[in-house]
């Protein structure tokens, strides 16, 4: 398929050199890119097209972003290769989690320092020997920054699955017994939480020599009972949004004073 851009914009996001910074917010769902976008200094909506929206401001004098990804590492992948092209090199994913371990609760922080390749667009990258891992400086980054916030924080790695519902409703899939016997497996090996982007950040991150890292907000629980009315207000994903904006500002703070590695 011929890709055909106008004024230098990326195919798929719309954005051209000098619309974004250097660092990005990377959200899901395109409702809450301005809800991030307000933590920024002059706040501006740079494109919206397909699932992909983009918001620039800034944050103590650093030009930074927030671009959506949609659902999934297909659409991930492709937000992160075209910031990158426009000319961003550090990207931190802000989203939902599922737990996936008892001590942890609707409301809790994920800080994902790993990612289990439990999909398949990583594969047109790198073997599936390859590791799908956060940047060091960023995960250390949202740690403190979540921790400043007061908020109980988990560093770990998550799941990045392709399909929610074979997740939430395993039982009913042909495959139900092999989901239900990976599932327990990746609880066994302590895994966090069960997202849907993260190892497609890392592993493109890792291609492209660029920095990746991500934050979530955690909620559910493993055995997948209904969360309460109090469960739910935790989890809330406008919770998380103050926890990212501090870790941000921190990574921001170490990149000024050469503290990153």
């Amino acid at each position: 398929m011929a890709m055909h851009k106008d004024d230098n914009r990326e195919y798929h996001i719309q954005v051209a050199p000098g619309e974004v910074g250097r660092y990005v917010f990377l959200p899901g769902d395109p409702g809450r890119c301005e809800p991030i976008a307000r933590f920024f200094d002059e706040p501006k909506l740079v494109a919206q097209n397909r699932e992909y929206e983009t918001w620039t401001g800034y944050l103590d004098g650093e030009m930074v972003s927030v671009t959506s990804t949609g659902i999934g590492c297909p659409s991930a992948a492709i937000a992160m290769e075209e910031l990158v092209k426009v000319g961003s090199d550090t990207f931190v994913r802000v989203g939902t989690s599922g737990s996936m371990q008892a001590r942890i609760k609707p409301g809790d922080v994920g800080v994902i320092h790993g990612a289990i390749r439990d999909e398949g667009t990583t594969s047109h990258y790198l073997p599936i020997e390859f590791p799908a891992v956060a940047d060091i400086d960023i995960t250390r980054a949202l740690a403190t920054g979540a921790r400043a916030q007061g908020k109980t924080v988990h560093v770990g790695i998550s799941q990045s699955k392709d399909s929610f519902y074979g997740q939430h409703e395993p039982g009913r899939m042909p495959v139900a017994s092999r989901l239900e016997d990976r599932w327990t497996a990746w609880m066994a090996g302590g895994a966090i939480c069960s997202e849907m982007e993260a190892a497609a950040l890392f592993i493109v991150a890792s291609t492209l020599g660029v920095r990746a890292g991500g934050i979530m907000m955690i909620l559910g629980h493993p055995d997948q009972s209904p969360m309460t009315a109090d469960e739910l207000a935790a989890g809330s994903v406008e919770n998380l949004l103050p926890a990212a904006i501090a870790g941000m500002r921190e990574l921001i703070r170490q990149d000024r004073e050469g503290l990153s590695a």
